[in-house]
């Protein structure tokens, strides 16, 4: 059976596995080579010449730098998950961004790129500075503001849907039209696969930072772009000039993580609705951001509201730091998407290096909701938003108006 005929699933638990058998293993071997032995000098130069062209390995592989099994079976894994023909995986997410924005000038000769804001603080600074030798225009994510933002040397469109940390929900679709031709590429770091598969809406790039929902336990730095195999390729000749080839032991725990996915961001999202159904009407909550059910991109585009959501509070910078340093459950954290819980204030810490005009509100407070019992979570949230100044009901008289709380 092919992939397209499992449930994503299935896919998730096989995908990149399928040579075990022929192995004869049951786990994924991990292989640590940093050099590999070369049969002779035509087949080796060879070999070097066609990875260093962004193929794949033929003979040998030659050099860790260039190519690494581990590796290549978690670009399988995701690339099948993303429904994608390749998956190129880095050292980080911002050295996948890197590659992307300067595989796609190099192959343009173009230097202008489009960034819808919101956007992860790291994204937003490195297209905002000169480093990469790109101009970029930021805008909104609407049709209109992309189309008014493109120009005839624009090789690149970055957005990311749901937006870091305001949760905003952009039309892929509708901004790959506006794009008129431009590859778009999205980062799809809070959705994950299980909830959202961008090139299915027209993007060109699909971006994740593997540190996150991919990975799910906070002990491996990644990034990885599914894309067509053309693309893939242009992205590995990057990779191979820059030395931004993951580690396999770090492929191999993201390839292992994969399994889990599903059944972790399913859980993690129904944890999530739960918070986010008691902090709606926390006196001390100005504004809560997190996607509803009734939202025309929920269903259409994306399966489920994410398990990611974000916080107003009323109280300001000041009150946002007592919260941050009171919780005991949640811990206080940048990075999100493990199974444990995480707390951070953006403006102070992820988007710090962002423009003030675009910097997250200092009241603003990002919650990542992990595998925890959504009652414990609430209680901590509840006991540490008390040290300032109010006393929300007890838990006994809103669990009837929360179904998730019911167990």
């Amino acid at each position: 059976m092919t992939s397209r005929s499992l449930h994503p699933d299935t896919v998730a638990v096989h995908a990149g596995r399928e040579d075990l058998t022929d192995l004869g293993v049951h786990a994924p071997p991990i292989d640590l080579s940093s050099t590999n032995p070369l049969p002779d000098i035509e087949t080796g130069g060879s070999a070097y010449e066609t990875l260093a062209s962004g193929g794949y390995p033929e003979g040998t592989a030659v050099y860790a730098r260039l190519w690494n099994p581990t590796v290549a079976r978690f670009e399988t894994g995701l690339a099948r998950l993303e429904h994608a023909e390749a998956a190129v995986a880095f050292s980080s997410g911002m050295a996948a961004l890197t590659a992307a924005v300067l595989a796609t000038t190099r192959e343009t000769g173009r230097r202008h790129v489009v960034a819808v804001r919101p956007l992860y603080g790291g994204t937003d600074y490195l297209l905002a500075s000169d480093l990469l030798g790109v101009e970029t225009t930021f805008c909104e994510g609407t049709s209109a503001a992309v189309a008014a933002a493109i120009r005839r040397d624009t090789a690149l469109v970055v957005l990311e849907t749901p937006a870091n940390p305001t949760l905003d929900l952009v039309d892929i679709r509708s901004v790959v039209m506006a794009a008129d031709g431009v590859p778009v590429l999205v980062d799809n770091t809070f959705a994950t696969p299980v909830l959202q598969n961008p090139l299915k809406f027209g993007a060109a790039m699909v971006l994740h930072s593997a540190t996150k929902y991919l990975g799910g336990h906070g002990d491996v730095v990644a990034g990885v772009i599914a894309c067509d195999e053309e693309r893939a390729a242009a992205l590995r000749r990057v990779r191979a000039v820059t030395g931004a080839l993951l580690h396999p032991l770090g492929a191999y725990l993201l390839h292992r993580g994969l399994a889990t996915l599903p059944v972790r961001v399913r859980t993690q999202q129904a944890n999530a609705r739960a918070v986010a159904a008691w902090l709606a009407d926390h006196p001390d909550v100005a504004r809560l951001y997190y996607p509803t059910d009734d939202h025309p991109l929920i269903g259409r585009q994306m399966d489920g509201t994410g398990a990611m959501l974000s916080i107003e509070l009323r109280g300001g910078y000041d009150q946002a730091a007592r919260l941050t340093s009171a919780v005991q459950v949640f811990t206080h954290a940048v990075s999100l998407g493990g199974v444990d819980s995480l707390i951070q204030h953006p403006a102070a810490l992820t988007h710090r290096p962002v423009a003030p005009e675009a910097r997250p509100d200092a009241a603003l407070v990002r919650l990542s909701i992990g595998l925890e019992n959504p009652t414990d979570l609430i209680t901590d949230l509840d006991r540490a938003l008390s040290v300032n100044g109010h006393v929300h009901p007890p838990l006994t008289a809103i669990r009837s108006r929360i179904p998730d709380l019911q167990t």
